[in-house]
């Protein structure tokens, strides 16, 4: 049996939040930012990193892993290349002034590259992705995790599923790919488990070594499957190599000896796509390559979108509608 969903509108859920967050010692401008970013991925549908996640947030904050507190700090700069220590503030806010930073260097190099050390889970890695593209900028952002992912051909967790974002604008919106290294991250797998639902392609092994659909035996198993097995694999160990290089932070096994997934490194790039020689001639560009890839034939129905194309309509259903949240999620978080 499905755990039951409600619909909260989002201006209740921002309400909510954002009272919570004051309650935990945050500015009033922090508290209401920080809320924003919980409530626009619960709109967009990322409810494992917006309203699912919120109460976890406050736990961790509460344990003293996340300072409310804390300011970034620069510690290095060269050229259109920044090192920041996020001082484990919280993940969002750090996150967002670092992508303001790389834009801004872009804006004056053409390219600009942050890389942040010592801060916290940012979320939605997509977050970030439309904040740049939408203020016209190409965006390439990855973050490392705590080990909860085994290579190829292995059984432990060496790897992060160190999530990797892609985005540039498109029309009046953006072009947002985010993905995890594993095939699902495991906020999707903890709510397909919440709502008894199986996987749709298979997601990792089950305690027998075996590939499943099932989001409990994959979590308890603790082997998602990387995309593209061994690819996938090999792009998360370049990812958290290089997090942990242009930072000057920790690395995937640095981070799986903290008492939970903190202090970990990202990496934020912006393109300032006026920059670019052929600047005047990239929304036909795209448009023209967004055209020939929305003519392709579907099978069995299904619908051909590019990446983050679902979520503008998953945005506009739940402004309209409120946001479906498992009752469960919603209890916990109207006790904080």
């Amino acid at each position: 049996m499905t755990n039951p969903t409600i619909t909260v509108p989002a201006a209740d859920m921002l309400q909510r939040f954002n009272t919570i967050l004051l309650k935990q010692g945050f500015t009033p401008e922090k508290a209401m930012q920080c809320a924003e970013v919980f409530t626009n991925n619960s709109v967009d549908g990322v409810y494992t990193h917006g309203v699912n996640r919120f109460p976890r947030f406050i736990e961790y904050i509460q344990q003293g892993h996340i300072n409310v507190q804390a300011e970034p700090v620069l510690k290095h700069h060269w050229g259109g290349v920044q090192q920041w220590n996020g001082n484990l503030g919280p993940g969002p806010l750090n996150a967002i002034h670092a992508t303001n930073s790389a834009m801004q260097l872009a804006q004056q190099h053409g390219i600009g590259c942050v890389a942040m050390s010592n801060t916290n889970h940012w979320m939605r890695g997509g977050t970030y992705g439309w904040q740049a593209a939408k203020a016209g900028f190409v965006f390439i952002g990855f973050t490392n995790t705590t080990g909860l992912m085994p290579t190829w051909g292995a059984v432990d967790n060496k790897l992060g599923n160190n999530p990797l974002v892609i985005a540039l604008p498109y029309e009046q919106e953006a072009i947002v790919l985010d993905m995890a290294m594993s095939q699902y991250s495991f906020g999707a797998l903890e709510l397909a488990a919440m709502k008894n639902e199986q996987l749709p392609v298979y997601g990792g092994f089950d305690g027998n070594g075996q590939l499943t659909t099932d989001p409990s035996a994959i979590r308890k198993s603790r082997r998602p499957l990387p995309i593209g097995y061994w690819k996938g694999a090999g792009l998360s160990l370049l990812l958290d190599i290089l997090a942990a290089v242009l930072s000057g932070g920790l690395s995937v096994h640095e981070i799986s000896k903290q008492p939970t997934e903190m202090a970990v490194s990202q990496v934020f790039i912006a393109i300032d796509v006026k920059k670019l020689g052929n600047h005047s001639a990239v929304a036909q560009v795209v448009n023209n390559i967004i055209s020939d890839y929305h003519q392709s034939k579907p099978d069995k129905g299904k619908s051909i979108t590019y990446p983050g194309e679902r979520v503008m309509k998953t945005r506009q259903r739940n402004l309209a509608n409120g946001i479906p949240v498992v009752k469960e999620v919603w209890e916990k978080v109207l006790g904080l």
